[in-house]
């Protein structure tokens, strides 16, 4: 569903990413994991379509972004970037229909069915009673959520997220990353970018761990954060155990 093959980019003479190849399938919940300046927010944006490669090829569902319509893309996949920020006082009921544009037949058409995927989105997100509060009144993690609950509403094939559980409680976070694990479910092609290892470890199918702008990893979580390279990106070492139901914890040291 999301496909980067030897992709390259960078900024002047600076190189940013190097030769990253990276699929996420449908029914897969992909990881990308590495220090802080390895590239990862850069391939969201390329898988994405958001930014155009230097070399190599960036595909969503086969199609390439560039010379696809972008409401077509958005029909496809949802987006959720670091930060959002808004101009203007809208509701948080406002901000998760904006997730339903690329379904509506126009502009300012917004239907019964429309309002109650947003409504069942923040619900989803533990922010239903936040629904008719200004977004730029709302915390920071619950802002977070909103947004996610935007995402989400969209009903795209494919999810990009980065950093979905920043700024959120671990409750929350843990929600979060359930609500991610029934997109899946759905079939839905997921790629987070996280600083959370114990997420990717509960949670992934595979984590892509980078480095340097390169990928130094992809595999099984447990073989990834065992890998002595991503434990050297790190710059610390990796413990992975298992909770008595089975699941994986990271502990670093």
């Amino acid at each position: 569903m999301l496909a980067l093959a030897d992709v390259t980019f960078g900024y002047d003479a600076r190189a940013v990413v190097r030769g990253v190849s990276l699929t996420v399938a449908r029914g897969e919940l992909v990881a990308l994991v590495g220090p802080n300046g390895a590239g990862k927010t850069t391939v969201a944006r390329l898988a994405a379509g958001l930014v155009p490669p230097r070399t190599g090829t960036a595909r969503i569902d086969g199609r390439d972004p560039a010379t696809t319509a972008r409401r077509e893309v958005a029909q496809r996949l949802a987006y959720l970037p670091q930060r959002y920020e808004l101009a203007f006082p809208f509701t948080a009921l406002e901000v998760v229909m904006m997730g339903r544009y690329a379904r509506q037949r126009g502009p300012g058409l917004d239907s019964a069915a429309d309002e109650a995927a947003a409504r069942a989105a923040l619900a989803r997100c533990d922010v239903a009673a936040l629904a008719e509060r200004r977004f730029d009144a709302l915390s920071g993690g619950e802002r977070r959520r909103v947004v996610l609950a935007q995402a989400l509403c969209q009903g795209a094939e494919a999810i990009i997220l980065d950093e979905p559980t920043a700024a959120l409680d671990p409750a929350h976070a843990i929600a979060v990353a359930q609500a991610l694990a029934d997109e899946r479910a759905r079939g839905a092609a997921v790629l987070i970018v996280t600083h959370d290892l114990d997420l990717a470890a509960r949670y992934a199918d595979r984590i892509v761990a980078m480095a340097d702008g390169a990928v130094v990893a992809d595999a099984a979580p447990a073989t990834v954060l065992a890998d002595a390279r991503v434990q050297a990106a790190f710059g610390v070492t990796l413990h992975v155990g298992a909770l008595p139901g089975g699941e994986r914890f990271v502990v670093a040291r």
